[in-house]
């Protein structure tokens, strides 16, 4: 790959490469020279500028969870050295919380959890990236609702006024990447179907979901099944029915020795003004930021469906939202 080191065979090999060399192998120091500077990442909780601070969260998270693994399930990606990749890169980490940190006093439980992190890499280096936790399933397997772990948090922040606000297209920061993905067949094939999903189309799930499909959601959900994804997909947006759905990024791949699949960042971004997953409307204004993957086939005939999906939102930084609206602290 022109402008990357040649140890890597291609950009999901430095993808994965560089994630273990930086957490497992403790290379920290090495985010000097693979972040750039004035690197952004943004994340549903915050906007954070350049690698010293992302230096210091690293550290921050690995003193907390020392033992913690990043297992690479996928790299879906776009892109060419010369004008720079995108990779949608999909994890699944297992962790013991050990020391005392963000998620209070060391309990010793351990952790399985997924991220999706979207990062733009030209020349060997990652100069902006969208990071998304699953931290609905980290608080619950410490024991907390993530309504009260959010609450907490405003607290420990110190109070609605001083806490730190959670992401909004308001405080974003433009960084160098602005491309909108690939236009391989099966990235417009899920993001035409989560568009029709978002249109209140449920009616789509059963006509391109395989009946045994696997879905992997929010709060380390795992459902099967038409019933399982239509329960999913309705209580999101029956919870915000009035809000504008984006397509921010479209990934498809088609590569040899893997299924069709695709990777689709997108948003919600309106009040919460309905019934769903997040309890008694509010009103309150809400941004979600959701990354999702797909994988399709069939196991019969030619029709390929959506077989496996992976869906990864912040639940914790919903609440948190909702709670600064509501001030029920």
């Amino acid at each position: 790959m022109k402008g990357f080191s040649n140890r890597f065979e291609d950009f999901p090999d430095y993808i994965l490469g560089i994630t273990k060399e930086i957490w497992e192998e403790r290379g920290i120091a090495t985010l000097h020279h693979y972040y750039t500077p004035d690197l952004v990442v943004r994340s549903p909780s915050s906007v954070v500028v350049g690698n010293e601070n992302v230096i210091g969260a690293t550290m921050a998270t690995l003193a907390e969870f020392p033992d913690r693994t990043l297992l690479g399930e996928d790299v879906i990606w776009s892109g060419t050295p010369e004008e720079g990749m995108l990779s949608s890169h999909r994890i699944y980490s297992t962790a013991t919380h050990l020391g005392d940190g963000v998620y209070g006093k060391a309990t010793g439980k351990k952790l399985g959890y997924r991220i999706i992190a979207d990062c733009h890499a030209i020349n060997d280096q990652i100069n902006d990236e969208w990071l998304i936790r699953d931290q609905g399933a980290i608080v619950r397997q410490m024991g907390w609702d993530p309504m009260d772990y959010a609450r907490d948090l405003i607290a420990n922040e110190g109070g609605p006024d001083a806490a730190v606000k959670p992401f909004t297209p308001a405080i974003d920061i433009a960084g160098p990447y602005n491309g909108r993905g690939n236009d391989n067949e099966w990235g417009a094939r899920y993001a035409d179907l989560l568009t029709q999903i978002m249109g209140a189309d449920m009616a789509a799930i059963s006509a391109n979901y395989d009946r045994a499909c696997q879905l992997e959601l929010p709060g380390g959900v795992t459902g099967h099944g038409w019933d399982d994804a239509e329960r999913f997909w309705m209580g999101l947006r029956a919870a915000f029915p009035d809000a504008g759905f984006t397509l921010h990024h479209v990934i498809g791949r088609d590569d040899p020795t893997l299924p069709p699949r695709a990777a689709v960042r997108w948003s919600l971004q309106g009040k919460h003004s309905g019934w769903g997953g997040f309890g008694k409307p509010t009103g309150a204004e809400v941004h979600i930021m959701g990354v999702s993957h797909a994988e399709f086939g069939a196991i019969s005939g030619t029709q390929a469906k959506l077989r496996r999906e992976f869906v990864i939102f912040d639940e914790t930084a919903i609440w948190k939202q909702i709670l600064l609206h509501t001030g029920a602290l």
